[in-house]
């Protein structure tokens, strides 16, 4: 089967676009980007859940996965993040079992759970830096 050259170019773009994301963004952009993926990696399980595509199922959970082990808790800085990044860490964690037990049982509702704990904190994220970026700035005037 062959894929047509507008599919191509498009797929392309995608992979030229996201390159350059991660290439030009900020630590705290890389963030919320990880988080981007998670959610969508996320829903797309559910999505292959539903559908009953058990190949797709498991190639978003495992991204998921690597999302949260290799992305936002191995970026974690257990030494200077305190309990913060230990709670963090714990989530993380946390989140992982619960989704290799619905990969395991084929599970929406706890693909749902994860969701429900993963989605606050990525709001959460994105609101930092809207919140520093509204603060006057307090520095030393000349």
């Amino acid at each position: 089967m062959f894929t047509s050259v507008n599919s191509r170019a498009a797929s392309a773009y995608k992979r030229v676009s996201a390159d350059t994301g991660v290439t030009t963004a900020d630590p705290h952009q890389l963030v919320g980007m990880l988080f981007d993926g998670l959610i969508q990696s996320l829903n797309a399980a559910r999505g292959a859940m539903e559908r009953g595509e058990i190949e797709a199922k498991g190639m978003a959970v495992g991204k998921a996965v690597r999302i949260l082990e290799e992305g936002l808790k191995g970026g974690l800085n257990m030494a200077q993040g305190g309990d913060l990044a230990k709670n963090l860490s714990g989530l993380y964690s946390y989140a992982v079992q619960r989704l290799t037990l619905a990969n395991l049982r084929n599970d929406r509702a706890l693909v749902t759970e994860v969701i429900g704990l993963i989605e606050p904190l990525a709001d959460s994220w994105k609101q930092i830096r809207s919140t520093a970026a509204a603060a006057p700035a307090t520095g030393q005037g000349a």
